[in-house]
């Protein structure tokens, strides 16, 4: 874990719970509203969508891109932030 960022760290140290969209990893302020606005208001509802996808990271920030407004950056983030709950905690 040494190579991860202290957000991600954070976000990987416990389980989900009823965190806001907003503690993923690669999430701006401006993509969160986005993504509310959306009806993705929760992380784990984000979660599911990542499962819906079967966790296809590159499926999946397609989506954040084209769906959600999402930059590179932030749809590479976030996915990989999800894969990595997903091995620490499924």
């Amino acid at each position: 874990m040494d190579h991860m960022s202290p957000r991600l760290r954070a976000f990987l140290s416990e389980p989900i719970g009823e965190k806001d969209v907003v503690w993923v990893d690669g999430i701006s302020d401006e993509l969160a509203i986005n993504l509310v606005t959306k009806g993705f208001n929760k992380a784990y509802i984000l979660l599911g969508q990542f499962l819906l996808m079967h966790k296809n990271e590159a499926e999946f920030q397609k989506w954040l891109i084209c769906c959600c407004g999402a930059m590179e950056c932030e749809a590479r983030k976030s996915s990989n932030c999800l894969k990595e709950w997903c091995s620490c905690f499924l």
